[in-house]
Formats: structure tokens, C-alpha cells, sequence
């Protein structure tokens, strides 16, 4: 069974891939294009609707099935902050340290026990018939004063998970507990209830 990655995030990418692959699923991205994706303008107003917009944009160029992501890091102190524009949120044109700086000066002077937060990730699935579906994963932990690590992307440095921060975990242990890996436990699951033959 063939599926289209719709993400122009290559850290994305890697680990859709990482945990798609094993179940049993072809996987093509942007790089197997004869030419690049539209950029999605992200106009939704929940990480489902804007997993949504880049599943259609994803299946509007190649036709094929088509899985897209939207993810964020959610700040209980910071009434869900940055949520929905995690990539943006020091700016349009910002960068992985400019968001982690922004995150901590915005936690200043906040002890551990209020720095609660969560990562969440919507995968969206569209199919050529018009069907189509979201489901979410999460994982619960605090933001850190500090960053650690080398792995990971975006606030992993700075997002300390159940069994350690993020940045600091390898893959597999990260897969295991992540909230994307999450999401695409519960979409395999909900895939099944779509298509019959489900390796």
C-alpha cells in the first residue's frame, strides 16, 4: 500500500517514515516529485484542520493516498502557547533557536512544577474517494530551563518526557513514547476500519 508524506519538514519525514515503513507501507515524499509542493497556507484553527489543508494540498498534486502531520508543543502556563504556531512563533521567518529562546524567556522565573506542558501531533489521511480522517497523539512532560541534547528537532532540546528529554533520547526509545509515534499507532488503527487488507 502506497502513501504520499505531505511535509517539506525532512525531521518530519524521517520519523513518519522510521514508523511507517516497519507496518508494512510504501512511502513517497516530495523528493520523488517531478516538482516541488505548494506551500499550505495554515489557516486552521487546530492542529486537525491544518493536518487537514496539507493532506488535500498532498493529494491535489499526486492523486495518491496521502498522510500529512501537524504538530506543536502546548504550555499549560501559557494558555496552550505555542500550540498551533510552535514553527512560527518567534516569527514567520523563525528558526529552531529562535523559537527555544522565545520559549524560555517566556517561562522566565517559572518554577518546574508550572512548566507543564504536552507535544501533539494530528495526522490527517486523505483517500482519492473523498474519505478522510484525523487522529491525535500526545505526549505529556515539562519544558526545561535549559537546553540539552543533540537529537531531535524543534523544542526537543528543551521538552523533558516521561523517560528523559527528547533530544537526548535515540530514536527508537523517542518512537516509542513520542506523540507522533503515538498518532500513527492510533492511525494504523483507525486505517483498518478504511481499508480491508491492512499489513
Amino acid at each position: 500500500m502506497k502513501f504520499f508524506i505531505a511535509t517539506k519538514n525532512h525531521h518530519k519525514l524521517v520519523e513518519l517514515e522510521r514508523i511507517l515503513i516497519p507496518m508494512g507501507f510504501e512511502v513517497i515524499s516530495e523528493i520523488d516529485l517531478p516538482e516541488p509542493l505548494p506551500e499550505v497556507e495554515e489557516t486552521g484553527t487546530t492542529f486537525e484542520e491544518n493536518a487537514l489543508l496539507k493532506a488535500h494540498s498532498g493529494y491535489a498534486a499526486t492523486g495518491l493516498i496521502t498522510v500529512a502531520d501537524d504538530s506543536g508543543l502546548s504550555v499549560d502556563v501559557l494558555d496552550g502557547a505555542p500550540g498551533i504556531y510552535s514553527a512560527r512563533y518567534s516569527g514567520e521567518n523563525a528558526n529552531d533557536v529562535d523559537n527555544n529562546e522565545k520559549l524560555l524567556n517566556a517561562l522566565k522565573n517559572v518554577p518546574k512544577e508550572k512548566r507543564t506542558a504536552k507535544f501533539v501531533s494530528a495526522i490527517a489521511c486523505v483517500f482519492p474517494d473523498g474519505r478522510e480522517f484525523t487522529v491525535r497523539g500526545e505526549c505529556s512532560g515539562y519544558v526545561a530551563d535549559h537546553m540539552s541534547g543533540n537529537g531531535g528537532f524543534g523544542y526537543d532540546p528543551l521538552f523533558i518526557s516521561p523517560i528523559g528529554c527528547y533530544a537526548e533520547l535515540t530514536p527508537e526509545q523517542k518512537d516509542s513514547i513520542s506523540h507522533r509515534g503515538n498518532a500513527l499507532r492510533a492511525f494504523k488503527e483507525e486505517l483498518k476500519k478504511y481499508i480491508s487488507e491492512v499489513k
